[in-house]
């Protein structure tokens, strides 16, 4: 993938130079290297890994959210190399509106953001009189409704992995911190043993941005979490590894297990119990969340389980819990009719 990403740059850089240099400021004859001409292509390559550097390395922006920028960026060049013409609102919007009814509202929305901060990015290097993008919108997303689990669907669930194999047990001990903690499926796959207080009945996770969090686990969970590292024992001694620093969860060659992964052990387990085929990890951290509300759970407490930056970020849940408390009220206020 790599080797296509640097393929595709040199291609289109040097064949179209970009439109957007027509937009980009000469040098000042003081400053060092200075040469009174326009970036090349090359050089605005340079440019975009320096930034995608910038998001990774002091932003904290995951491996998937810089391969994403990537993509866009070169999908949106690519979009206006065709005509020569500078980056203005004018051929952003016309290449937003290229995208309608092909992507997501979400991946629209996605797509202009990486415009944006590139062009701020630039901008703030002094290689960009102005940033373009900032005068235009993000599209309204759509209204989204988590897809979620029932509390009976949920204890279907845990009942489905076969126990007393090491895989069953570890699929297991999987669901049950899923739903224990609502944790990120990329969290999950990060955890080392170490990152399990037994006594305290507390997890540390790393986030989004590197940022860290403990988050309670229930007593449920933690057995089904000594039941696996028990049963696999005998394996982690044959690798000799620092047991502390280890993977908490491997796969059947001793590795770590991946993300994608743990998505392919919830699918599995969900489309035996003849779930929606939408059910995803992501569903069980949407499960925790609609749960704990439901329970009583204020949502600042809930944000801070989550690991969520803003408030508006959970209060996604709570049009699940009001459905609830309107069911609930219809049914037991007399003049609810």
């Amino acid at each position: 993938m790599l080797i296509l990403d640097n393929m595709i740059y040199l291609i289109f850089f040097y064949r179209e130079g970009m439109g957007l240099m027509a937009r980009i400021r000469k040098r000042n004859p003081g400053e060092a290297g200075a040469t009174g001409k326009q970036v090349s292509g090359a050089g605005m390559r340079e440019f975009i890994d320096t930034f995608l550097g910038t998001l990774r390395e002091q932003k904290g922006y995951s491996p998937h959210t810089v391969r994403s920028y990537r993509a866009d960026l070169i999908h949106f060049f690519t979009f206006l190399g065709t005509r020569q013409e500078e980056v203005n609102a004018p051929e952003i919007r016309a290449y937003l509106g290229s995208l309608f009814g092909r992507y997501k509202r979400t991946t629209i929305a996605r797509k202009l953001s990486a415009i944006r901060s590139f062009l701020a990015f630039l901008e703030k290097k002094g290689m960009l009189e102005r940033n373009p993008a900032k005068e235009i919108s993000s599209p309204k997303l759509d209204k989204y409704i988590p897809v979620y689990l029932t509390v009976d669907e949920v204890f279907r669930l845990l009942e489905r992995p076969e126990k007393p194999k090491p895989f069953g047990s570890r699929d297991l001990a999987i669901l049950e911190l899923l739903y224990s903690c609502g944790i990120r499926v990329s969290e999950m796959a990060g955890l080392n043993i170490s990152s399990v207080d037994f006594e305290e009945r507390l997890l540390k996770v790393t986030g989004k941005g590197n940022k860290e969090r403990v988050v309670p686990v229930g007593r449920q969970a933690l057995s089904a979490v000594e039941r696996y590292l028990d049963a696999t024992k005998h394996l982690r001694v044959k690798r000799g590894e620092n047991q502390e620093d280890a993977p908490l969860f491997l796969n059947q060659r001793g590795g770590r297990l991946s993300s994608r992964s743990i998505q392919r052990i919830v699918k599995k387990y969900a489309l035996e119990c003849g779930f929606s085929p939408e059910i995803s990890p992501h569903s069980m951290r949407h499960t925790f969340a609609t749960h704990m509300l439901d329970g009583g759970a204020d949502l600042r407490s809930v944000q801070e389980l989550l690991g969520h930056e803003n408030l508006s970020t959970t209060q996604k849940y709570t049009h699940v819990t009001l459905d609830r408390l309107m069911e609930v009220y219809d049914k037991a206020h007399p003049r609810s009719h």
